[in-house]
């Protein structure tokens, strides 16, 4: 018993002394901590500070992009997130609950406001272990009266998150241009995704600022607490050149296309040629930069991203280069319709199968877009000069508008065949920037501007402006060889045997060059056949004498009917644009000078020498029936008023005979059957293609004269299926 005792007093003891020395140490313990303020060489205040010090980001506000005259393209408004609060704890008094106590009512009412169904509404509100719930899709955006309405209701735990949001009030408007800009998962700032949004997003974006302050669980400010404040920055704000109607009239006359004739694309620029200032871009397909519906059909700007063969617009600059070597003279005589290549098996051909038009002027080669034409310039201008011009033009060099991704394009001259080739604008790639910088030589007297698309960037903290100054890069050509370059192209829109007759605007002296170019096979070599299988072009600036605009507009693979050329939807696009925009900028339409026409006198009874003499004088083409030497009849019947350049059709004395009427038109066919009294038969549209009755054959009243015609799209679709060599991949036009 006395043994049991000791040892539980022994027990007590060593309990008692374990027990005493635990408390001894927590008594130093908690004396070194009072008196250090230090735990683990950690200051206890700082921990307690960060217990209760806040940090909330004030968010700055990202900058505005305007076009030139200060109309918005995108700013930043406010947006509202739909939150629900399910925990327990953020309610301190019953009667005031700060979570959701009611589910069903809360789904239901909900419901009403917001795009989710009321079952899946509640099923988020009674999420087990969720403190706090989003609704997703449906709860982001939410507008100011549906959030309103929604506050009216004083569901206990629905709340709000104010947040800001990039908008673009245009919707489809220069969308590859102004690019994109939105926030990443959680992050506060919004970042620019593409284009201007993109290569500017520094400048957008500026700094955020921040506020400090002590609150308690609940956050709120603690008694006696100071709010610690930094501003923020706010981003600068980009101004365009960019004029908002120009960009308008461009986007109208693009969707009415696309209505049209659905092409695989469209690209369409509008420039100020004395600065080079980028006044509309456009192109499809296009995207909705508030909503990015459509981004996923075409991510690049094709008129800055992609390169192409520029097809006979390129022939302005090769027509440039000869004018200014002064190799050009618009009334020399060539052959047309094939040219060979030394050492080449297959010919350069003419658009026409080739056929030509037999020997014609230079000027007149310009104005039919004759491949051969240019073949022969090349050989005039020197293989060498001319690809030094293609360097003066900035040809296989980014124009550094300061866009993403801008190509180079490539200068394909290696081979003698690609030398003559890229004259015509096939081989050599180009992008439609490109061809907008060189065309300013050409419209600004020989000067050659950068394209630009920002004007000035301006801070808004201090009010500093960052201006665009216009650049001069070049002057490839003298201002004497623009206005002539000018005022030959002029005659591409109004001669009868012009390409670009459909581009001819009442009022306004258009002048340029259209193109035809073929598209390369995806699969392997060569080019791709069928009607519809070119990039149709214009290339187009007015007034001619001191443009003001340059237009360029390429559709690639268009849905054409039978009777329709690929000029109709460029057309569609360049009159209206060019129309509207000349009008809108107060440019006058011009009084413009009256065809001159003349009355044609009485032959009857001249020599035929005197009889082309006299209407040669007036600019008449003269054509005789017959092998006599004395004029018996005509037409048109004398003191008829005729347009300078038109056939007269002269009947001698002799034998009657009918001439070679190949690429006739059917009134000038129809002259020669009612002189000849022959009984005409006319097959199909467009111009002479076949004859039944050779040239110079003899005919007497009453035979029959059959005459097959044919459109230039007939041509191209019959072209595309019976010749399928990969020699015959020379542009059309």
């Amino acid at each position: 018993m006395k043994r049991s005792k000791v040892s539980m007093n022994i027990g007590a003891a060593v309990l008692f002394l374990i027990f005493g020395l635990l408390f001894f140490i927590l008594i130093i313990r908690f004396l070194t901590i009072q008196v250090t303020g230090e735990v683990n060489g950690t200051k206890l205040t700082t921990e307690a500070a960060k217990q209760h010090l806040r940090k909330d980001i004030i968010e700055a506000k990202r900058g505005n992009i305007f076009d030139s005259h200060g109309e918005v393209i995108a700013e930043d408004t406010t947006s509202y997130r739909l939150v629900a609060i399910l925990d327990k704890k953020m309610t301190i008094d019953p009667k005031k609950p700060n979570h959701v106590t009611d589910p069903q009512k809360t789904a239901t009412e909900l419901s009403k406001y917001i795009d989710m169904s009321e079952a899946e509404i509640y099923k988020i509100l009674t999420k087990k272990g969720a403190k706090q719930v989003e609704f997703g899709k449906a709860g982001s955006d939410v507008p100011l009266k549906t959030k309103n309405e929604i506050d009216k209701l004083k569901l206990p735990g629905i709340q709000f998150i104010r947040e800001s949001k990039r908008f673009y009030p245009n919707g489809v408007f220069a969308s590859h241009l102004i690019g994109y800009a939105q926030k990443d998962g959680e992050s506060v700032n919004t970042t620019g995704k593409m284009g201007i949004e993109k290569v500017y997003d520094q400048d957008l974006q500026g700094i955020n600022g921040k506020i400090q302050f002590e609150s308690d669980y609940w956050r709120y400010l603690l008694p006696g607490s100071k709010k610690k404040v930094t501003k923020p920055k706010d981003g600068k704000d980009i101004y365009l050149t960019l004029d908002k109607k120009i960009q308008i009239f461009l986007e109208d006359a693009m969707n009415k296309a696309v209505e049209k004739y659905n092409p695989e694309n469209i690209v369409a620029i509008v420039a100020d040629p004395k600065t080079g200032k980028i006044l509309g871009m456009s192109q499809r397909p296009t995207f909705n930069s508030m909503t990015r519906d459509g981004i996923e059909k075409q991510w690049q700007n094709l008129a800055v991203e992609s390169s192409i063969e520029p097809g006979s617009t390129m022939k302005i600059f090769t027509l440039a280069t000869a004018v200014q070597e002064g190799v050009f003279n618009p009334n020399a005589w060539y052959q047309s319709g094939q040219y060979f290549v030394k050492n080449v098996p297959n010919p350069i051909k003419d658009h026409n199968w080739g056929r030509g038009w037999g020997p014609i002027t230079y000027l007149e080669g310009v104005q039919r877009s004759s491949n051969v034409a240019f073949a022969n310039l090349l050989d005039l201008i020197g293989q060498d000069t001319f690809r030094k011009y293609l360097d003066r033009f900035h040809f296989g060099q980014k124009t550094n508008i300061g866009l993403p991704n801008e190509s180079s394009g490539n200068i394909l001259y290696n081979w003698p065949i690609e030398k003559y080739t890229t004259t015509f604008g096939q081989g050599t790639t180009v992008t439609p920037i490109q061809m907008i910088q060189a065309a300013t030589a050409v419209a600004n007297d020989g000067k050659m501007m950068k394209p630009y698309v920002v004007d000035k960037i301006v801070d808004p903290n201090n009010d500093k402006v960052e201006e665009t100054k216009p650049e001069v890069v070049g002057t490839p050509i003298s201002s004497d060889t623009a206005k002539e370059v000018r005022d030959i192209l002029r005659t591409v829109v109004t001669s009868e045997k012009g390409t670009g007759r459909i581009y001819n605007i009442e009022g306004y002296s258009v002048t340029g060059k259209t193109g035809t170019a073929q598209i390369p096979n995806s699969s392997g070599g060569g080019y791709m056949t069928g009607k519809d299988n070119y990039i149709f072009s214009f290339l187009g600036m007015a007034p001619q004498n001191d443009p003001e605009l340059i237009v360029y507009v390429a559709v690639k693979k268009p849905h054409l009917s039978e009777t329709e050329t690929g000029s109709e939807p460029v057309a569609m696009i360049f009159n209206p644009v060019m129309k509207n925009s000349l009008q809108y900028l107060n440019i006058k339409p011009e009084k413009m000078a009256k065809v001159k026409q003349t009355k044609i006198p009485d032959l009857a009874g001249q020599t035929v020498e005197e009889a082309k003499g006299s209407l040669g004088n007036l600019g008449y083409e003269v054509v005789t029936l017959g092998t006599g030497t004395k004029v018996v009849d005509q037409l048109p019947r004398p003191q008829t008023a005729v347009l300078k350049g038109e056939k007269i059709i002269l009947k001698t004395d002799g034998d009657p005979t009918v001439p070679n009427m190949i690429n006739w038109s059917k009134s000038d066919v129809m002259k020669v059957a009612e002189l000849l009294e022959l009984k005409l038969n006319m097959v199909g549209s467009g111009y002479v293609t076949k004859q039944n009755i050779q040239p110079t054959s003899p005919v007497k009243k009453g035979d029959h004269l059959v005459v097959n015609f044919q459109s230039t799209e007939q041509t191209i679709k019959q072209k595309s299926k019976v010749e399928k060599k990969k020699d015959e991949d020379t542009p059309l036009d």
